[in-house]
């Protein structure tokens, strides 16, 4: 994942439903290309911030180990823009989810105003792709607890750790590249 399109995790609950934040800002590229002279976040953006919210929540589930792609967008309706200054509040909701998949309804608001609707199918990986994970182990990590997942994730009420495989990673790389405290 080279792009980011979320901020922050605000709630997460385990295989049912996360909540993550967006600020549009005015320096972000995308504004400045989309429609020149008119500031405004594509919506194309706005469903990959969708899916990105989605594909985690759902391949938290396996503790990422299950690879988790978007298959498809199933349905999107657009109430509004989003403009610079907006923040955006995603909403993933899995509708269902199998061996081979899971559906999710996601929602994107600008304050109490809905913004956005879509439905979205995501598939997983079987052994006719290439096997591995999708992303380098330490980034991921990185990129998750940037977004402050773990700090908000429950499963039935209680606090949800990084898997073991990832923590694992983050100690080797801790271990090779030692920086020493801060402040010395």
């Amino acid at each position: 994942m080279r792009w980011f399109w979320i901020d922050k995790f605000v709630e997460f609950e385990r295989g049912k439903r996360a909540v993550t934040l967006k600020n549009v800002s005015i320096v972000e590229e995308e504004l400045d290309e989309y429609l020149p002279g008119f500031p405004v976040f594509p919506n194309s953006l706005v469903i990959e911030g969708m899916a990105q919210t989605a594909g985690l929540l759902i391949g938290e589930v396996s503790g990422f180990e299950a690879r988790v792609v978007l298959a498809k967008v199933g349905k999107a309706v657009f109430h509004r823009h989003a403009f610079p200054g907006d923040q955006l509040r995603y909403t993933a909701v899995v509708q269902d989810m199998q061996k081979d998949g899971a559906i999710a309804s996601l929602t994107s608001h600008i304050g109490l105003e809905l913004q956005a609707e879509v439905e979205m199918m995501f598939a997983f990986l079987d052994d006719r792709f290439p096997s591995g994970p999708l992303f380098e182990p330490i980034n991921f990590l990185a990129m998750i607890r940037a977004f402050g997942m773990y700090d908000v994730a429950k499963a039935d009420g209680q606090p949800i750790p990084p898997p073991a495989f990832y923590l694992a990673a983050e100690r080797e790389a801790d271990e090779a590249y030692p920086t020493g405290p801060v402040n010395s």
